[in-house]
């Protein structure tokens, strides 16, 4: 049974951000955890450590560094929602976030939506706010077993690695 949830992780930002990464909505494991990518399974943080040449940062506080390090910005489509679980098939009743406060602080050169169904929303709810087009990436979620290891990073170092320090 779904029920009506608020994004309960903050933006990660400064003004030196060049690149906003939007997921759709944190999935159970990331809200327990309290950051975005909590799901052990979640590619996202070895992608990124892969495409900048670091170590896979581990805590919060290094995962927040590492962002703002190399001029990521990262945030999501939806602030509050029904869903099931962490099911993106199942978010209903969307609220979307407030993009306003990440665009006016950083100069951010590419929106990038992790996953389909993201950049859907994206297009549904923000496009008309920010008047900037997304680049949809494949979805670093375990969920997303279509793509292997090596074409995720493939793609997302072609797409991401021009714009990050």
């Amino acid at each position: 049974m779904s029920k009506i949830i608020t994004h309960p992780i903050d933006a990660v930002y400064d003004k030196n951000s060049q690149i906003l990464i939007l997921g759709s909505f944190p999935s159970v494991k990331s809200r327990e955890y309290g950051f975005f990518y909590g799901h052990p399974q979640n590619r996202f943080w070895k992608v990124l450590a892969r495409i900048t040449n670091r170590e896979v940062p581990q805590s919060i506080h290094e995962k927040k560094a590492f962002l703002l390090r190399h001029g990521i910005a990262v945030w999501d489509v939806i602030q509050q929602c029904e869903i099931e679980g962490s099911a993106d098939s199942t978010i209903k009743n969307a609220v979307p976030t407030d993009l306003e406060a990440i665009l006016n602080a950083a100069e951010i050169k590419q929106i990038f939506t992790n996953g389909k169904k993201a950049d859907e929303l994206y297009n549904k709810y923000q496009i008309c706010k920010t008047g900037m087009a997304s680049v949809c990436l494949p979805s670093t979620s375990p969920a997303n077993a279509a793509w292997s290891y090596d074409r995720l990073l493939e793609k997302w170092e072609n797409e991401i690695k021009k714009y990050i320090k």
